[in-house]
């Protein structure tokens, strides 16, 4: 197990759908519900830890994307206004640990403030606000300590973690665009996913396309190597070699690669990157339900040596047909009229039945997954 941080329990409090919950999150966490039950705000709760800790982010910042403090409270509040999220997160088994809390308000003249801020280091207090400092000067609550560097000296581990957090949902049609426009670096919808892979040494990257066209077999078995190939324009591209009745096999680019084999491409190689955690939203769309069901166990392969820990929400009963993701993995959403609650299906009896007996959560209906019951569009495939 290397040094990296890996959330373990995480605590929401009047966050978008959900009025209180506090769930165990495993190295993989697959969420399931009906639409606008809260699968996105649940992983939106990661991104804004993201927000608040990486360059250019910010308080402020994270809370405006949102459209303010008044959006991002759950309707269903009542007496209790506040926003609050809660993490806990451990190095490794027997490791250090950390936990964070922060409370956010909205005040007419001044906008979001910090209601309360804690930050403990295996359960010594390393910070706990307002203290004396913010009531002398309340400007201080338009801030975090978390991305104040004269602040989080002593849990700069703690802020690192949280911006090394990567949301990947990789649009292929922005992958073609000539000119990857929109998103600026690092665009979790992939518009300037070229340029990352190219920005990699030779021999990393060299080594993550084999072993994504090795993880690939499964879904494209033709596809007999994937490298990076610049155009006369120094412009890179994706390229893959395919069997084909010339005796040297015929090359495409990302412009003739199917939708499908792009996302799959991009997945992997988010996956592989030693970094936090991996928020991956519907992963299973563009791709074929036969695809879908092998999902798991290609983003396992292509995992090994680096453990990312991945959390990924889908509608697909296809994905949950796979015998990788158990119970214990699991967690359900389900909407109510006082908000959204969190279900973990290891603690659900119908559900625990149904995997030890060999069935899939997904042939039961009462967790509105699949698209009689959610109101998704059919999957569709390659192609």
């Amino acid at each position: 197990m290397d040094g990296t941080l890996r959330f373990r329990r995480l605590r929401l409090r009047n966050w978008r759908n959900f009025t209180s919950i506090e769930v165990a999150i495993p190295d993989r966490l697959c969420l399931i519900g009906p639409n606008a039950s809260g699968k996105s705000n649940f992983l939106d709760a990661f991104r804004f830890l993201r927000d608040l800790a990486a360059p250019g982010g910010g308080f402020q910042a994270a809370v405006a994307r949102r459209g303010g403090v008044s959006t991002i409270r759950c309707l269903a509040a009542r007496r209790q206004s506040e926003v609050e999220i809660g993490v806990e997160l451990a190095e490794g088994k027997g490791g250090i640990q950390w936990n964070y809390e922060l409370g956010l308000t909205q005040e007419r003249q001044r906008g979001a403030l910090v209601c309360k801020e804690r930050v403990l280091r295996d359960c010594v207090e390393l910070i706990k606000r307002p203290d004396d400092e913010d009531y002398a000067d309340p400007e201080r609550l338009t801030q975090t300590s978390l991305e104040q560097a004269s602040a989080n000296r002593t849990f700069r581990e703690l802020a690192a973690s949280f911006a090394s957090i990567r949301y990947a949902h990789i649009v292929p049609q922005l992958i073609r665009d000539p000119d990857r426009s929109g998103g600026g670096s690092n665009d979790p919808f992939g518009s300037d996913f070229l340029e990352q892979v190219a920005g990699v040494a030779d021999r990393t990257r060299n080594a993550r396309l084999g072993r994504i066209r090795k993880a690939l077999q499964m879904a494209v078995p033709q596809l007999e190597a994937i490298d990076l190939w610049r155009d006369s324009r120094g412009m890179p591209h994706l390229r893959g070699k395919y069997r084909h009745w010339r005796p040297q096999g015929a090359w495409q680019t990302e412009e003739q690669f199917s939708d499908g084999t792009l996302r799959l491409i991009g997945l992997f190689w988010s996956a592989m990157e030693r970094e936090g955690p991996l928020l991956l939203e519907e992963p299973e769309l563009s791709l074929h339900p036969g695809m879908v069901r092998a999902l798991p166990k290609m983003l396992a392969r292509v995992q090994r040596g680096t453990g990312r820990q991945t959390l990924l929400s889908t509608h697909s009963p296809e994905l949950l047909r796979e015998k990788r993701i158990g119970f214990q993995q699991a967690l359900a959403i389900i909407p109510g009229v006082e908000g959204s609650r969190a279900i973990p299906l290891e603690s659900n009896g119908k559900a625990r039945e149904l995997l030890e007996s060999g069935f899939s959560i997904a042939n039961d209906p009462a967790f509105g997954v699949g698209s009689e019951h959610s109101g998704q569009r059919p999957l569709f495939g390659e192609g």
